[in-house]
């Protein structure tokens, strides 16, 4: 049984689904590698319009394999940390995915599967889901996914959910802005495929583009450079065969081209 699904279906949405429902949908370094190197052919697929991250089973992933940390164990630190830098590229092959992605995370995000929840940028939980930092508990750190949990719960809630450990439940995943929307489990496919047909209809470059502006704008200080980079960015796409194809069909009152006849 493969322990990675990967779909493509007739829109262009990829469906990428964690399939160790009896391990809770942890990860060891096969997993990590084989998940790195099937994002990273669906980020040069110029089929894939979009990504929904999901696992099967009770929980989204509780985080590492107790295997490969039983190995992990009797490794020195030069192996750790080709090990962690493995971890690592996951990671930011997730966060730079140039297609909008949603995660769909029901049960038990622990760990590692809060860092892949927070690479996403439309997360989406059942209000079953619970989410915990548990690496201190082991002696460890989250310091591989830190700069993505950080960027979305803000460094207030990580002094506190980094050191206690302490689980949370999803409403408070909503409120410390690791969630986007909280539904019952039985909604969880209606509501994402609500979002999905809502990028859908927006341009694909240009929800590229967007991404990359908020990855490079984020936490800059609005100063002559950065204001002059940002009209440059707008004038770039404005003069794009999406973005005159975009606005032509405002204009016009028809559908662009990127947009599926139904």
């Amino acid at each position: 049984m493969s322990a990675l699904l990967v779909t493509i279906d007739n829109r262009g949405v990829a469906e990428v689904r964690l399939n160790r429902p009896e391990l809770h949908n942890a990860f060891d370094d096969a997993l990590i590698a084989e998940l790195t190197e099937s994002l990273q052919r669906l980020n040069d697929n110029p089929r894939v319009r979009a990504l929904v991250l999901a696992s099967n089973g009770k929980s989204f992933s509780a985080g590492a394999d107790l295997n490969w940390m039983a190995r992990m164990a009797d490794y020195d630190q030069t192996q750790n940390l080709e090990d962690s830098r493995a971890l690592a590229a996951l990671m930011a092959t997730l966060n730079q995915m140039l297609v909008p992605t949603i995660a769909r995370v029901q049960g038990a995000a622990y760990g590692g599967g809060v860092g892949l929840a927070a690479c996403c940028d439309i997360v989406v939980a059942s209000d079953n889901a619970s989410f915990a930092l548990t690496e201190v508990k082991l002696g460890l750190m989250p310091a591989v996914i830190s700069p993505y949990v950080i960027a979305k719960i803000g460094i207030s809630a990580a002094r506190r959910y980094f050191l206690t450990a302490e689980r949370f439940d999803a409403a408070t995943a909503k409120q410390l802005g690791l969630v986007h929307e909280v539904v019952d489990r039985d909604e969880l496919d209606s509501t994402i495929e609500t979002l999905l047909t809502t990028l859908l209809a927006n341009g694909p470059h240009a929800m590229a583009a967007a991404k990359m502006l908020i990855q490079h704008v984020g936490n800059q200080r609005i100063e002559p450079g950065l204001i002059d980079e940002t009209a440059q960015r707008i004038a770039r796409i404005r003069a794009s065969d999406e973005g005159k194809d975009g606005l032509r069909a405002f204009l016009d009152k028809r559908q662009p081209g990127w947009v599926q006849e139904s």
